[in-house]
């Protein structure tokens, strides 16, 4: 059997000389918990995309038009969903992105209603509003604008 000592993360096994947990029925408690226990899954998608930022100071770099490999990536939190073993497929995950992809990827950030102001901040709650009702455990959307720069945005 298996005993705690007051604290969830300490336990021990006590039983008959020979025996182990291995050959008992009970499943000890810290399995049963990593079953009920949110898991953090993300998928990564990227997007070419060109903007400008309107609201920088006269001679910003960032007030002229360019364009940057953005990458975009959803985290999801949540149990594992029996008996698939899994917290979301990442078919669905694909799925619910597909329409923004196809928003996003290959135009004129600046044009698209909602992203006037295309700074990742934006892009990132942009995202996030447009996912959250699909994905109800959505946790975060991260976006990297370049290899050293982005940000994470975790819900209104």
């Amino acid at each position: 059997m298996w005993v705690g000592n007051g604290t969830q993360d300490k336990e021990s096994w006590v039983g008959d000389a020979g025996e182990s947990p291995t050959n008992k029925k009970e499943m000890p408690r810290s399995d049963k918990k990593a079953k009920e226990q949110p898991m953090e899954i993300y998928k990564e998608f990227r997007i070419e995309a060109a903007h400008r930022l309107p609201h920088v100071p006269d001679g910003h770099k960032c007030a002229r038009l360019h364009g940057h490999s953005f990458r975009i990536v959803l985290v999801l939190d949540g149990p594992l969903a029996e008996p698939q073993g899994w917290v979301c497929d990442f078919a669905d995950l694909t799925a619910a992105f597909a329409p923004l992809h196809a928003q996003l990827d290959h135009h004129y950030l600046n044009e698209i209603e909602g992203l006037e102001n295309p700074t990742s901040e934006n892009l990132a709650r942009w995202v996030w509003q447009r996912l959250s009702p699909a994905l109800p455990l959505l946790s975060r959307v991260t976006i990297r604008e370049t290899c050293s720069a982005g940000c994470s945005f975790s819900g209104d």
